[in-house]
């Protein structure tokens, strides 16, 4: 009885934690996404980059540490004593506290500097993600086909044993050719070997989606349900503006504009002397005689060495204006293409569904009757299932390539699904 009672408590165990066991995912693209912006250790790394650069803006700015030196003099006093390290017992003992102090504006600039790095750093982290996840959705949108297709092909090998069956039964009685029941298997055959290469297809997409989610190549996922929604129309003039505001590329650009430009005003603002300040005590015997203070400046005589590092920080920030103008028009061209496709896919997608779908369905519903009545032949039959099936691929396609398009425009005009 007591292994019995063990027996059932492990049993119950067992079932509580199934029950509270995580869904797998892949039913809907948003589990995917989920799981990788929680999970994506280059997308982990990216935050940390992007917080370490904002930790060094405010260092940039401040003040160098000061110095303290320590000066003992006479440390004989004359010959008079043995020599000592300790400052009450030699001549004397000078203590000067050192600040460097840079020319005005010029730890602004570096901070400046230093803030538009950081800009850059951050922007990359945005970018980072925007990209995992456009390239999520478009493998689901594939996984989503694939699962359509494979559905398909199932329908298919149903249809087309029904017709074998059909076929044989009219060579029974004489009235067909026993070349249809041959047909029939050759397309069974056929719809066999596709199925076999949807498969692999599958374990492909499938092995590409763990590894964009930090999973084993061969973990499973759930089967897909459902793609996004779309939206309803696309307005150039707002994607383009979007695109300029939030697109993280444009952000780095700019950034590193801004980097250049306080560079190049650092460049010229070295033109002008850095200073140190600082005070000294004098201490004599156990008090201190005297202070004094000090006032310490370079000399910033190397004007050649200066022009060129004049020159070189103009040329960079030159560079950097150009580059954010060419990404820019590659981005803009870009989202245009993007936009194009989604609305070709869209059109395709509507008019197969509402015109060359139910066409496709009546012809081989009217065949099949046909058939079975004598009226047509049996190559009519295949023919109009291979056009039904047509019809039903490209209207899963039209959708796949509608949401891989939406991921592309998504990511380039910066948005988060």
């Amino acid at each position: 009885m007591k292994s019995l009672a063990l027996l059932i408590s492990a049993l119950l165990a067992l079932g509580a934690g199934l029950a509270h066991a995580e869904p797998l995912p892949g039913a809907t693209v948003d589990s995917l996404l989920t799981l990788a912006k929680a999970r994506n250790p280059d997308l982990a790394a990216a935050r940390l980059e992007a917080e370490a650069a904002e930790a060094r803006v405010q260092p940039a700015g401040a003040l160098p540490d000061p110095v303290l030196r320590v000066e003992l003099e006479n440390l004989t006093k004359g010959g008079t004593t043995g020599a000592s390290l300790s400052p009450s017992r030699v001549g004397d003992a000078k203590y000067t506290l050192i600040q460097s102090v840079p020319f005005w504006g010029k730890r602004d600039l570096r901070e400046k500097r230093a803030g538009a790095q950081a800009r850059e750093v951050q922007g990359k982290a945005i970018d980072a993600w925007l990209d995992l996840s456009s390239r999520i959705q478009s493998a689901y949108a594939e996984y989503w086909f694939n699962a359509r297709n494979l559905a398909l092909n199932r329908e298919l090998l149903d249809l087309v044993d029904r017709l074998e069956k059909v076929a044989q039964v009219r060579y029974g009685s004489g009235v067909a050719p026993q070349q249809d029941a041959i047909r029939a298997q050759l397309e069974r055959t056929t719809l066999r070997t596709e199925r076999l290469s949807l498969e692999s297809e599958r374990r492909a997409i499938t092995s590409r989606i763990n590894g964009l989610l930090t999973r084993p190549a061969t973990a499973p996922l759930a089967e897909p349900q459902t793609l996004r929604a779309l939206p309803s129309h696309l307005d150039a003039a707002a994607l383009e503006q979007r695109l300029t505001a939030r697109n993280p590329a444009l952000a780095m650009d700019a950034a590193r504009a801004g980097a250049a430009e306080a560079s190049r005003d650092l460049a010229y603002r070295n033109r002008y002397p850095d200073f140190a300040v600082g005070v000294t005590p004098m201490q004599v015997g156990n008090g201190v005689a005297s202070w004094s203070v000090m006032l310490e400046m370079n000399l910033p005589l190397q004007r050649d060495t200066r022009r060129s590092q004049e020159r070189e920080a103009e040329q960079s920030l030159e560079a950097a204006r150009a580059r954010q103008e060419s990404t820019l028009n590659r981005l803009r061209s870009e989202l245009e293409t993007a936009a194009a496709a989604l609305e070709s896919a869209r059109e395709t997608e509507k008019l197969v569904r509402e015109s060359l779908l139910p066409q496709a369905r009546l012809t081989l519903e009217s065949a099949l009757v046909g058939y079975e009545n004598g009226k047509v032949d049996f190559a009519t039959v295949l023919e109009a299932q291979r056009q039904l099936r047509l019809a039903r691929v490209n209207l899963y396609k039209a959708g796949a390539i509608q949401r891989q398009r939406l991921a592309d425009m998504e990511r380039l005009v910066g948005e988060e699904p």
